[in-house]
């Protein structure tokens, strides 16, 4: 398998381990959902966690990877508040922990290269 067919299956295969994780340990999603959101953040949580397993089923089958992939990117950039929520609500934790919040900010910038890229049929750069 090259790395170009792997590529797709890889970006399928972290957003089905994130779609999962929301399910099984929901608490750590809740609490990064942006307080101007309406509802329950556990509602939020699990309809993002619904998005990414849909969306990983889409970028793994080649039928609807564009699309998929298309939506993936536009799915990163929209929960990108939540990566800056959680790093306002983390100022106060211990260096390891305000820095990991930190880090995950600019980690959203290669993700929506790397999903934009499957899109085209790529490995990611764009």
């Amino acid at each position: 398998m090259s790395r170009s067919e792997r590529s797709p299956l890889l970006l399928a295969g972290l957003l089905a381990t994130s779609g999962v994780a929301h399910f099984a340990a929901p608490r750590q999603f809740d609490a990064i959902v942006p307080r101007v959101l309406p509802g329950a953040a556990r509602a939020w949580t699990y309809a993002s966690g619904a998005a990414e397993l849909a969306l990983a089923a889409g970028v793994a089958l080649p039928r609807t990877r564009r699309a998929a992939a298309l939506a993936t990117a536009a799915f990163f950039v929209g929960v990108f508040p939540a990566n800056v929520q959680m790093a306002l609500d983390w100022r106060g934790r211990p260096a390891p922990l305000k820095a990991a919040s930190l880090g995950r900010l600019p980690l959203q910038l290669p993700l929506v290269l790397w999903a934009r890229g499957v899109a085209k049929g790529g490995e990611g750069r764009s």
